[in-house]
């Protein structure tokens, strides 16, 4: 008995599924593999590269010293003491990508105390009297720690090599099998949709009327379409009152029911939020008006109480007016940081061309006392961003590194490490440190971690940065112990949305 076609058709389908997954999953296997292998014969190169980097810098330690026993060259001081810790970190770098060949760390731990022997042999004869026989000794004594050395390079090479060899074996092998498979699963696929196709046209004259209606279908579903882009459209351009007249009991019928309560949802939603953001400039106004103008009329009574009964006034009652005058002036700190911390990152950015290095200077001018020194090691970068908020947050970071400094002078440093998509910026100092229990704590507001007869602070300046730099979807961080300076690194957008 023959079989229907749309039978034929099913079966044709499940035959071809089944083809095609399994030749795909064949040549998704060869790629993972050819990618694997790939990938572990860069990592042997990187290994090799290692071992002739670490070669290379103990042959230049011994050249150095050489050169200053004989030449009395004091510039080879210099440089041995700059290829010993390169040495040091070619050796870490080794222990690193090897973490997985234990035959290989084993021999990383001898040849670990034979570098730092030989490190310590050369450094000892830095400090000799510069002479031809001190060249000779040198040479002479140190031949054996050379020679072991060598040997130790040479097997962690070798060893290197072997793996080398196979993995390339292994690699050329996948680089020939992938290609094949692919072809294979092409071929296969190209067979059985040749024979689906056939067999499918068959039917498609016998669905020509079936078309015909469904043509009809599609410009009235076109039509209804158009209607809903029109009104995503007008959501998109601000407008929530639009609505669509559909009552059609079909899919896009429902659709449009939700848009019609999604855009009503969302003209509540607004309302309701340019309520709240009118509430929050009414605080504003408040808090820097009818807040600010009591405490400014206690101020004058106090200066009119000194000012009249100058010598009425004992040195405890000054000492008590003078206390009030410090509170109220906090208080009217407390108050302006409260409104500086409403109105951060609500402000409409300007975006503007900005030199970070001349921005970081004048900053520094301004909020650090002339005995503190601020170092950029390297140039920082000038792009297109929004300088009244970056220049804020600077203020605030260099600012509190010479206010909280525990000596009258001290050194700020300004660093950039471009990590992508962002700059990530690092504000350091060498002053007193912050303990790790106390981390979070410095960026919550009101929370200073000093006697305020020390310094003055409103406890407010780091919550402003940390809400600066998370409206720009940047992170913040301390890095800091006691005793060790602090360091603050945050993150900022190369690119500023408008």
């Amino acid at each position: 008995m023959g079989l229907k076609l749309h039978t034929k058709i099913i079966l044709g389908f499940v035959i071809a599924i089944g083809v095609l997954l399994l030749t795909s999953a064949g040549s998704w296997y060869s790629i993972q593999q050819l990618a694997y292998y790939t990938q572990r014969v860069e990592h042997t190169y990187q290994v090799l590269q290692g071992v002739a980097n670490l070669r290379t810098h103990m042959r230049d330690a011994q050249s150095h010293v050489r050169s200053y026993l004989l030449l009395t060259d004091t510039t080879a001081r210099t440089s041995f003491r700059q290829v010993l810790p390169e040495a040091r970190a070619d050796f870490e770098q080794l222990r690193r990508l090897t973490l997985d060949n234990l035959h290989q760390q084993n021999r990383l731990d001898t040849l670990e105390q034979a570098v730092e022997d030989e490190g310590r042999y050369l450094s000892a004869w830095m400090q000799q009297h510069p002479s031809t026989d001190a060249v000779r000794q040198l040479v002479l004594g140190d031949r054996q720690r050379q020679l072991q050395l060598r040997k130790l390079l040479n097997r962690v090479h070798l060893e290197e090599e072997a793996l080398l060899r196979e993995r390339r074996r292994r690699q050329d092998f996948f680089e020939h099998t992938t290609p094949a498979a692919i072809v294979v699963s092409a071929v296969l696929a190209a067979l059985i949709v040749a024979w689906l196709f056939t067999k499918i046209n068959q039917e498609l004259r016998a669905n020509e009327q079936l078309q015909r209606e469904l043509a009809r279908n599609n410009e009235a579903m076109a039509r209804r379409i158009q209607l809903i882009e029109g009104l995503a459209n007008k959501v998109v351009q601000g407008d929530y009152t639009v609505k669509i007249s559909d009552r059609e009991q079909d899919s896009l019928g429902n659709l449009a029911t939700s848009l019609n309560h999604m855009t009503q949802t969302l003209d509540t939603s607004f309302a309701a939020l340019e309520n709240r953001n009118r509430e929050l400039d009414q605080f504003a106004y408040v808090a820097s008006h009818d807040l600010k103008a009591p405490l400014r009329g206690v101020l004058t009574v106090v200066k009119w109480i000194e000012d009249e009964l100058p010598h009425e006034l004992s040195p405890q009652m000054r000492q008590y007016l003078d206390m009030m005058k410090g509170r109220l002036h906090r208080l009217e700190d407390l108050i302006n940081g409260l409104l500086a911390y409403a109105r951060a990152g609500r402000t409409e950015q300007k975006l503007e061309e900005v030199n970070l290095t001349q921005l970081v200077r004048e900053t520094a001018e301004l909020v650090v006392p002339p005995t503190f020194r601020v170092d950029i090691p390297a140039p920082l970068p000038v792009f297109t961003t929004d300088r009244l908020s970056l220049q804020q947050v600077f203020t605030n970071l260099i600012g509190n590194a010479a206010k909280y400094h525990n000596r009258p002078d001290g050194r700020i440093t300004v660093r950039c490490l471009d990590v992508g998509e962002c700059y990530q910026f690092r504000v350091e100092d060498d002053g007193p440190g912050i303990a790790p229990q106390f981390h979070q704590k410095v960026f919550l507001m009101f929370q200073t971690l000093r006697d305020r007869h020390t310094a003055e602070s409103t406890g407010i300046g780091l919550s402003i940065v940390k809400k600066i730099i998370e409206e720009k979807k940047g992170t913040i961080h301390l890095e800091s112990a006691e005793g060790e300076g602090a360091a603050f690194i945050f993150t900022w957008p190369k690119q500023v949305k408008s």
